[in-house]
């Protein structure tokens, strides 16, 4: 079954799960992805946190530990959760030494909360990366217009960066200018390009989910026609874009000392709407120099019925600006979709950190209340 993995993998698509949990790193489930699925990397968010939180034990004794010391919410959320990322970092260690540092990466996100606020998320950024203390580990940064300058900062200062929450390609111009003026500044401060990674994390899925919405509506013939094309074309323009900026004078000078490309990771890949195909967002996004990043059940789906086709973006560019052209004669503004989902993601991600919170009170609650009636008995 992971034939069909090790054919993506070899495409020069990296596989990154989307998922972490104490579960997974305690039963070894992680190393057995790593070592039988061509899993080389892990992504996280306050979602995929909260979820984890909400099921089975594997939280209690550090939750009973924390709450004997009086921990607050969010001081038991950042030591929960860089626990985990730092595991998971280790799990991944020998997958970073053998691929150069490009692979064996961890994500842990700021606070969505700070998504508009640039030194809180500056600050965070720096925090998190001396909690976790893990040379493969990435720091999620949303590409907010607020989130570009943290992530200069962060280049500079020679941590590593998933930038996430891209939808807009103008953004993704403005992500790639972030990264280079950091990678700038870092070389002026004499630091070592090639020990500082970085991804740009273009989610996918939720470009159907909102354009689709909108076609329903017109419901014409071209409408109909368009249904389930924009995100595909939004992520093949992406890499147009990517190739464009990396191709040009400005990195290459950067390259020279040592500077690595900043891939564009195809997030959010997971298919929402069941008339597609459960491996779209991976089969028609295949290039080389890539990270796809997918929930298990997208993974598993892929190793069973997953078709590598070859090079599936590289030459698209015409083509897909087509589709934007068409939706646009249909008056689907591109503008204001991206502008939507960018502040539907940060809306999202701010209401799973508030279950997270919750989640997080209602454990260190109980597990006080469980520690003062046995102390009573």
């Amino acid at each position: 079954m992971t034939d069909r993995l090790k054919a993506l993998s070899e495409a020069g698509v990296s596989i990154w799960l989307d998922d972490l949990s104490r579960e997974r790193l305690n039963t070894g489930n992680l190393a057995e992805l790593i070592k039988d699925s061509h899993v080389v990397g892990v992504t996280t968010n306050p979602t995929i946190f909260a979820s984890a939180l909400s099921k089975g034990t594997a939280y209690d004794e550090q939750i009973a530990e924390l709450a004997a010391v009086d921990t607050t919410p969010a001081e038991a959320i950042t030591k929960i959760t860089t626990d985990d990322v730092r595991n998971a970092c280790d799990v991944l260690t020998a997958t970073a030494a053998a691929t150069g540092g490009v692979d064996g990466r961890v994500s842990i996100e700021v606070d969505p909360g700070l998504a508009h606020h640039t030194e809180g998320t500056i600050a965070q950024a720096k925090q998190l990366w001396a909690l976790v203390d893990r040379p493969n580990a990435f720091i999620k940064i949303p590409a907010t217009e607020a989130g570009l300058p943290a992530i200069t900062a962060a280049i500079a200062e020679g941590i590593n960066v998933n930038v996430t929450l891209i939808f807009a390609l103008e953004r993704y111009r403005a992500v790639i200018d972030a990264y280079l003026t950091g990678l700038e500044q870092a070389a002026a401060a004499g630091r070592d390009l090639a020990q500082i990674h970085s991804v740009a994390s273009f989610f996918v899925s939720r470009v159907d989910t909102e354009v689709d919405r909108r076609l329903g509506e017109i419901g014409s013939e071209l409408a109909k026609a368009l249904r389930g094309k924009a995100a595909i074309a939004n992520a093949r323009l992406a890499y147009a874009l990517f190739e464009e900026e990396f191709g040009g004078d400005r990195f290459a000078a950067l390259e020279s000392k040592g500077a690595r490309r900043q891939r564009p990771l195809w997030a959010s890949t997971g298919t929402k709407d069941p008339d597609y195909p459960d491996t779209l967002y991976v089969t028609e996004l295949v290039v080389a120099d890539t990270v796809n990043t997918m929930p298990e059940k997208t993974l598993q789906a892929f190793a069973d019925h997953g078709e590598v086709r070859g090079d599936t973006v590289t030459g698209t560019a015409a083509d897909a600006q087509a589709v934007l052209d068409g939706l646009a004669e249909l008056g689907i503004e591109y503008d204001d979709v991206v502008a939507v989902l960018e502040q539907e993601g940060v809306e999202k991600f701010a209401a799973s950190w508030t279950e997270l919170v919750d989640t997080v009170t209602a454990a260190l609650d109980a597990a006080t209340a469980a520690s003062n009636s046995g102390s009573n008995a």
